[in-house]
């Protein structure tokens, strides 16, 4: 005889607050960056608050890592949980899709981003790098943010829009600028207001998309733009026009904002322990520094990978993510009812003292063969280096 599952209505929700009427405790999440740190102190692992526009749970831990993201996905969506900002901005592209068609979508990205297509892009990032690098010699004093947030927005512009580098790239990276600010800001639409500058911009950066887009089906090229022009599906169809430029454009948002937080938190972790700065070092002098990278000796640079692995760890890129609620569902003996979204965490994963030992250390070795400490099962995030 089967065993009824036990209803959760009877649990109580999550400890937490509301907020004020409508927009709940947005403007305290959107301002204060410790936010989900002070209210996880307050009221534990899970809690309750209003923001975005809807009831929201925060979770954080490897155990809710696990929960949301593996064990219990069924009960989640990806598109619902984002808010209504990335949605308009960053249009109807693979970050909102699920099931079919994000498979679909997904599959017709691919070619762009491995194999050959890979090897053939080492060579515009070593000239795009080294041409920045001849330029910060000359220089006594620079900030590592923006002028590394410059490099990877050329990078990423050339390669997956095919902008020219100079004038062209600079104005697009002010144009994507513009479009990022709306992402966390009030949704108004007056011309003056971020949100509506954000739109503005939006709309330019798809203008030239657009005119790269018809220009690459024309002429085809090597880039990835021009590799997922001539990309097609097992029926021979092809993502469209208005399918390539959204997908471009949350490609070029992905393709740099996250690289540009890694490289700024290395430039910060290096500096702050020259004896890690010097064993990095010695495994560049050990490899080669006069040959230009390739994919094949970046696969030599193992120590330099542990030590990505810690920057990611202790400064990660991105906070955590949405979920939309799409069945009731119970965690930690509260309740979380359908239409809710939940916030997963991901800082508070990796400073968890059962998985990493004294995890306020700067150690690198600690991703070591021989001490690896995060297994694929610990559901600490890190992104693939």
């Amino acid at each position: 005889m089967p065993v009824s599952q036990p209803s959760t209505a009877s649990l109580p929700l999550p400890p937490g607050k509301a907020g004020l009427p409508w927009i709940g405790e947005t403007i305290s999440f959107l301002t204060d960056p410790d936010f989900a740190t002070k209210r996880r102190q307050q009221y534990g692992a899970i809690f309750r608050t209003h923001i975005i526009g809807k009831p929201t749970v925060v979770m954080s831990g490897a155990a809710a890592n696990k929960f949301i993201l593996a064990t219990h996905f069924d009960k989640f969506s990806w598109r619902d949980g984002w808010p209504d900002n990335f949605k308009e901005l960053l249009g109807a592209s693979l970050f909102l899709q699920e099931g079919v068609e994000h498979q679909r979508n997904r599959k017709l990205l691919m070619p762009a981003f491995h194999g050959k297509a890979l090897v053939n892009y080492v060579e515009t990032i070593n000239e795009i790098t080294d041409r920045y690098l001849a330029k910060w010699s000359q220089t006594d004093e620079l900030t590592w943010f923006p002028e590394l947030k410059n490099l990877t927005f050329e990078i990423a512009s050339v390669l997956l829009i095919g902008s020219a580098p100079g004038a062209e790239t600079t104005e697009l990276s002010r144009l994507f600028t513009e479009l990022t600010n709306g992402l966390f800001t009030l949704p108004l639409k007056w011309s003056y207001t971020t949100y509506g500058r954000a739109i503005a911009a939006r709309d330019k950066l798809l203008a030239h998309i657009e005119t790269v887009v018809l220009e690459r089906q024309q002429q085809p090229t090597q880039d990835a733009l021009g590799l997922l022009v001539q990309s097609q599906d097992e029926d021979g169809l092809r993502l469209s026009v208005a399918e390539l430029k959204v997908q471009a454009l949350l490609l070029l948002f992905a393709g740099h904002e996250t690289t540009t937080s890694l490289i700024a938190s290395l430039c910060l972790a290096l500096a702050q322990h020259p004896e890690i700065l010097a064993q990095a070092r010695a495994e560049q002098v050990q490899i080669g520094l006069d040959a230009p990278i390739s994919i094949d000796s970046l696969k030599q640079m193992t120590y330099l990978d542990r030590v990505l692995r810690e920057v990611e760890r202790m400064y990660p890129p991105v906070g955590g993510g949405f979920r939309g609620v799409v069945e009731e569902f119970e965690f930690n003996g509260y309740r979380v009812p359908k239409g809710w979204q939940v916030l997963y965490r991901i800082p508070e994963a990796h400073f968890d003292e059962a998985v990493y030992p004294h995890p306020n250390n700067f150690d690198p070795d600690r991703f070591a063969p021989e001490r690896y400490e995060s297994k694929p099962s610990d559901y600490t995030p890190l992104l693939s280096l």
